[in-house]
Order: structure tokens, then sequence, then C-alpha cells
């Protein structure tokens, strides 16, 4: 991943063949709450971060700006559990669904997905 010095990661070898990353080394990964549906945000995870939200339980994401881990909610106190992980069919997005505690934008709202909604054509 360009400007990771991270070490190697602990990612299961035969998940890690699965994943199809960007040419930064990265994968989407969409946080989902669980029991409602409610699509929160859009991060991104490389091997590292994904193991470290499948081990730990909580969310784990690469910050492209910052160019380091962060984990949600360690800052906020808005945390995410993680419920579940799927790969897409195309193996090339993650799927996490979670307990989100308060706000899952960095804005303060509830979901990063409900400020800017576009128009429609007729």
């Amino acid at each position: 991943m360009t400007g990771n010095t991270a070490p190697a990661s602990s990612l299961d070898p035969a998940v890690a063949a699965r994943l199809k990353r960007s040419a930064d080394g990265l994968i989407p990964a969409i946080a989902q709450q669980y029991d409602t549906g409610e699509v929160l945000m859009l991060g991104w995870m490389d091997d590292e971060a994904l193991h470290r939200t499948l081990t730990t339980g909580r969310c784990t994401y690469w910050s492209r700006s910052r160019g380091e881990y962060w984990v949600k909610g360690d800052t906020s106190g808005h945390v995410q559990h993680v419920k579940s992980v799927a790969l897409d069919c195309d193996k090339d997005a993650l799927l996490v669904k979670v307990d989100q505690v308060g706000a899952a934008c960095h804005t303060g709202d509830r979901t990063c997905f409900d400020a800017d909604v576009l128009p429609l054509g007729k």
C-alpha cells in the first residue's frame, strides 16, 4: 500500500488470497447497522485493518488522509461493534454489519449519507 509502513499483516492467508484490492492495496468497507439495515459510512481497509476488525470485534480502518490506522470510536466514543463481515461477489468490497454507538459520520450525523441527497430526474 502506498505510504504504508505498517508491519506485514496477520490476516489469514486464505482470506487475503480472496481479496481484490485497489492499486494502493485497499478495499472499500461499507458499515451498516446490523438490525435496521441503515447504511452508516464507507471506510477503507487493507489486510491488517481487516485482520484487526475480524479479531478485535471493533472496526479498524486505514485513513488515506492521515496515512494511519484508526479504530472507529477511539477518540469520539462512537464505537462500531462488529456483528459480521461479508465479502461481495466480486471480492472487491466488504460489508461490515455493526452495532453503531452514537454517530457514524465525522460531522456528528448518524450516517454519512443523509446530509446531501441528490435530486432525481423525472
